[in-house]
């Protein structure tokens, strides 16, 4: 597969962008309707490894962003990973940003997207999960509405915890995205400690009605200072936080001056923000004292990568746009150099 992927990749390329990922996303559920998942990907790369007093079945998991409504788990879980994350999803669907919103910078093996929270609501995805035969671990993304004022914005994250919480294995608040406005004022301050409050109040009410409990993580983005994300990790630590992902995309372009679509307005991922994740992670690590696990995404395209960010400090990786310019192998070589 990994010698067939660059005629694949030219293909998928040579279609506009989001056209492309929902063209992939399909054939990889039409894999799976046929059968034919493990004939052409193997068998998926066991490496048990226990976060969150989960067990993962490999340490190499899908970023959220990809599967925004959970149409596809099957056909992703198939693919190698061992854990997908879903979303992010919103209370009520929303259609997001107008087109065109996802743009490749191939030169430096990046994406900029300004997708905006594009999804079919909470109801429909709480469906989807319910009828994916996967057993692979799902993580649920929640965001809040494009319309919701930043002061209301618990509510609509409380809303989406009580749907999903007894259909997922974790549960990440996107506080972090760069494409709805005012979201990344929620990492801050008072109207952090309110949001993580009202959500582990919430937390434990599910906990006692389900008897089940979902771990909570918080996605945060790569643009802070240090001292903003040693400020979060004590938060994370007073909240009991169980896991925090490092990270989101970014809003610097420092790193693709000149090349086209470069000035796009959006969020950046891929090689570009590898370093920029990468420190968020360590000062992370250096703060939390492994008190809290860290999920580390951002810029991995290769097995070094991966163990990079383990070594940063992480204990966990996902993969993205990684996945889309090196394909199923990269899930492969990273997943066997984290055994």
């Amino acid at each position: 597969m990994s010698f067939i992927y660059p005629l694949i990749r030219r293909f998928f390329f040579s279609l506009d962008a989001e056209k492309a990922h929902m063209l992939g996303l399909k054939a990889l559920k039409l894999l799976y309707s046929l059968k034919l998942s493990r004939l052409v990907f193997g068998v998926p790369v066991a490496a048990p490894k226990s976060v969150m007093g989960l067990t993962f079945p490999n340490s190499v998991g899908l970023a959220a962003g990809l599967d925004k409504n959970g149409d596809y788990i099957d056909g992703l879980s198939a693919v190698g990973f061992g854990f997908i994350e879903i979303g992010t999803v919103t209370p009520k669907p929303q259609p997001g940003n107008p087109q065109p919103r996802l743009f490749r910078i191939p030169e430096a093996q990046a994406i900029v997207n300004r997708m905006g929270f594009n999804n079919k609501g909470v109801a429909h995805l709480v469906e989807q999960v319910k009828k994916a035969n996967s057993e692979t671990i799902i993580g649920i993304n929640i965001g809040k509405n494009f319309d919701t004022p930043v002061e209301s914005a618990a509510d609509d994250y409380k809303k989406c915890l009580q749907c999903v919480y007894s259909l997922a294995d974790y549960v990440t608040i996107n506080i972090s995205s760069p494409n709805t406005p005012g979201l990344r004022t929620l990492q801050f301050g008072d109207e952090l400690k309110h949001l993580l409050q009202v959500l582990k109040t919430e937390q434990k009410v599910l906990a006692e009605d389900t008897n089940k409990y979902v771990p909570l993580a918080v996605k945060i983005a790569p643009d802070m200072e240090d001292n903003d994300i040693k400020l979060i990790a004590e938060l994370l630590l007073v909240k009991e936080i169980d896991a925090v992902i490092a990270t989101n995309t970014t809003v610097s372009r420092t790193a693709v001056q000149g090349l086209e679509h470069a000035e796009e307005q959006g969020g950046l991922s891929g090689v570009p923000v590898f370093e920029q994740s990468t420190h968020v992670v360590r000062t992370l690590a250096e703060h939390l004292n492994g008190q809290i696990p860290i999920i580390a995404a951002g810029g991995i395209f290769s097995a070094q990568d991966a163990e990079d960010k383990i070594a940063a400090g992480a204990d966990l990786v996902q993969i993205y746009t990684g996945f889309i310019y090196q394909g199923q192998q990269l899930i492969k070589d990273c997943a066997q150099a984290l055994k």
